[in-house]
Parts: structure tokens; C-alpha cells; sequence
């Protein structure tokens, strides 16, 4: 596996990342350390996590399998923000409950420090100077090596930017978006803002909850049973089944299946390494539920897209621009 600079640091990282998500919810302790192992032996060395992923269980199961693993070869990523309790001041980017939840992550993760700490979503109710200056004293500190941003729209990345830069302190090195062919409206802001101050991105979803895995096709009136889709649609996550099941989504499955056909590869590959292929993308997020899944995906290291792939994927999947995007795109 290849490694790649995140943003402008010197920090390396595999160009593909563990997403951990299902740690402790789908995935139980002893699949979730075979998705490690298997990682690793394949030289992958990027983890990511957050508190909040099964209430901390997430975090507890990958601290429990580093501990007999070199420190300093992993890096080791996760987020604060959401919910931890039903006291009002655990939750959001206070100063309080930043302190206090970066201490009960490294607890959690059995690690001395963070490698990158990363704000989960934008929180109004806390001043962003308030914020930015706990981020900057944990770097200070030593607890972390580098921060981050997640779910964050233009204004209020370039904003925090701009205020970081403006004190001297810290500054957020990457952005977690959400970025893959059914869902592309990062490309309209945030990927031209990250290419231009020089932050890494790491995507999540770059298979929309198994959307663009090649399980779903047009025929279909419903997801099967037990998939993650058939949840989101119970629940009224935003992977549901009403939000895909349209012509544009058949349609780029189609063409997904033309591709991996004509490469050997399974659609999931070829959609995982559309992501990777686009530029300002630093590496996409691959997170599992079945160790085969993840053996698949991780399949995505070994080949590449041709130009014309990549571009009957890009036009199969473009968006219409809103305004101001397509206002502007026609005048230049």
C-alpha cells in the first residue's frame, strides 16, 4: 500500500484508511481485531474512529488491540463533539467538554497521545475562539499531534481557518467529508477550498452505506433484509432508500458494472477508486462490517482508472449546479 503526505505536514499515511465505525455495533471485538490484523498485514497504518461510535466501544475495542502494537507506526485518528451523557455540558466543543473528552478518549484508545483530533460538526452555541484555543493547547500539550475538521461547510472551515491563522495557533490540517459518485456537491466549495489552503480530505462513505457496492439494482422496489441500507431507511439516515432509488443511481451503477466488468474488478473497487483518482482527495475512508468486505475494498490499491473511465463515471454522475456554482462556472 502506498503512503501519502496529509495536507501540508509531513505526516504519512496509508491511502486508504480503517473507518471504525462498526467496531462493538455491527462488528463484534473478535471480527473487528481480524479487520485490524488483515489491514495491517496489507501495510495499511490509518485508523479512524470517534467517541462517539457505539458510545465509546469503538475506541475501547482499538485501544485494547494496539496495545501490543508498535506505537509509532500507527496513526490513530479520532473526533469529539457528540453526546457522551445526559449531563448538558458533555456534548458540543466547549472548552469543558473538550478537555474532558479527550482525556476519556485516550483512556479509552490506551494511548499517550492523539495523532489527529478532529471536531465531529460545527457547534453555534460555542464561540469558535473558545474552541480553536483548547485545540491549540492540546497540541501545546502533547496529548495531540494535529487537528482536524468533520461535516463542516465552507464559510465555517475558511472562517476557522482564517481566526487560527489570526492568533498564531494550530491550525485544522484535513477535512472529513462525505464525497463519493452519488453525492458530489463537495466538489462545488469545500474541495477548491482544501486544495487551496492545503488540507488533506478524508472521505467518508465513499460507498454510500453499499449503494455503489453493485447490491443494488433497478429491478429492486426494496433493500434486502439486514443491509445498511433497509436500516437507514427504518431509522431515516440519510443513506435511505427513498433518498437513492432513482434513475440517476441506476444509472451509475450501470456504468459502475460496465467498468468492473471490463477490468475483473467488483463495483465497489472501481467506485473506491474514483474517489481515490480525484484530485484534492487524500484518502477515502473504507469501513466494514464482513472481513471479505474488507479483503474486496482493500482490492482498490492495486489498479487505476483510465482517463476515459474516469470520465464516463464523471459525467454518469454529474450534478446540476445551484446557484451560485453554475452562475459563476458558465462566466468562466
Amino acid at each position: 500500500m502506498k503512503f501519502k503526505f496529509l495536507g501540508k505536514t509531513g505526516l504519512k499515511v496509508s491511502e486508504l484508511c480503517l473507518g471504525c465505525m462498526t467496531f462493538g455495533r455491527e462488528s463484534s471485538k473478535e471480527l473487528s481485531f481480524q479487520m485490524m490484523d488483515f489491514f495491517r498485514e496489507q501495510g495499511g497504518n490509518f485508523f479512524d474512529t470517534a467517541d462517539v461510535y457505539g458510545r465509546g466501544e469503538s475506541e475501547t475495542i482499538l485501544g485494547e488491540w494496539l496495545k501490543d502494537k508498535p506505537r509509532e507506526d500507527m496513526i490513530i485518528a479520532t473526533k469529539v463533539r457528540g453526546a457522551m451523557g445526559s449531563d448538558p455540558n458533555n456534548v458540543g466543543l466547549s472548552r469543558k467538554h473538550i478537555l474532558h473528552a479527550v482525556d476519556a478518549s485516550l483512556r479509552r484508545l490506551g494511548l499517550d497521545y492523539i495523532d489527529l483530533y478532529q471536531v465531529h460538526m460545527w457547534d453555534s452555541a460555542t464561540p469558535l475562539e473558545e474552541t480553536l484555543s483548547t485545540l491549540n493547547n492540546l497540541v501545546r500539550s502533547g496529548k495531540v499531534r494535529y487537528i482536524g475538521a468533520s461535516n463542516f461547510s465552507g464559510w465555517q472551515l475558511q472562517k476557522a481557518i482564517d481566526v487560527s491563522r489570526s492568533h498564531g495557533w494550530e491550525a485544522f490540517i484535513s477535512l472529513q467529508p462525505l464525497y463519493n459518485l452519488l453525492d458530489r456537491e463537495l466538489e462545488w466549495e469545500l474541495l477548491p477550498l482544501c486544495r487551496a489552503e492545503g488540507l488533506g480530505t478524508l472521505i467518508w462513505s465513499p460507498l454510500r452505506g453499499g449503494w455503489l457496492t453493485g447490491r443494488y439494482h433497478r429491478e429492486m422496489e426494496a433493500p434486502p433484509e439486514d443491509t445498511r441500507v433497509e436500516k437507514a431507511t427504518k431509522e431515516g439516515w440519510s443513506e435511505s432508500w427513498d433518498q437513492y432509488a432513482n434513475e440517476r443511481t441506476w444509472q451509475i451503477v450501470d456504468v459502475l458494472k460496465q467498468i468492473a466488468d471490463g477490468l475483473d474488478r467488483s463495483p465497489a473497487q472501481v467506485a473506491l477508486r474514483w474517489v481515490m483518482q480525484k484530485p484534492g482527495v487524500t484518502v477515502p475512508i473504507i469501513g466494514a462490517s464482513k472481513l471479505h468486505h474488507l479483503k474486496n475494498n482493500l482490492g482498490t490499491a492495486d489498479f487505476t482508472l483510465s482517463e476515459t473511465q474516469m470520465a464516463q463515471l464523471d459525467e454518469v454522475s454529474k450534478m446540476a449546479l445551484p446557484y451560485p456554482y453554475g452562475f459563476i462556472q458558465d462566466r468562466t
